[in-house]
């Protein structure tokens, strides 16, 4: 449990990822290939609700790189990006930015479909995310 303004409110874990917020990262790593895309994830009460584009985010087809300096005084739930390539696994540079960017993170890899892209926690292991 953590303090909130004086009040007591559990903290909830991200559990899934609404489809329209999935639909939306397909596409726009389609829309950015052969670059890689990047993104933060927004969640409410433990869902993913939206993607948030970083001003000054610069993209190549090796990586993405997120300003995070230009990110105003928002909350987000974790990180989300592309890999042109079909191998959704995490890098050691993928894992550096789990594990300053929140809880949850997703890769997506070419070709962008409902079933190439995986889920990771803020230390690269595997982390089941529902669709809903």
């Amino acid at each position: 449990m953590m303090a909130f303004w004086g009040k007591k409110k559990t903290k909830k874990q991200v559990w899934a990822i609404e489809r329209e917020a999935l639909d939306f990262v397909l596409e726009a790593s389609r829309s950015t290939h052969p670059r890689e895309f990047a993104g933060l994830l927004s969640a409410a009460e433990g869902v993913i609700t939206e993607c948030i584009l970083v001003p000054g985010t610069t993209s190549s087809e090796v990586c993405a790189v997120l300003q995070l300096y230009m990110l105003p005084n928002i909350r987000y739930a974790g990180s989300v990006h592309s890999h042109p390539i079909p191998d959704a696994t995490p890098s050691e540079e993928d894992i550096a930015l789990f594990s300053r960017t929140g809880s949850v993170h997703i890769i997506v890899a070419f070709p962008y479909t409902q079933d190439s892209w995986k889920s990771y926690d803020r230390s690269g292991n595997p982390k089941e995310l529902k669709v809903v």
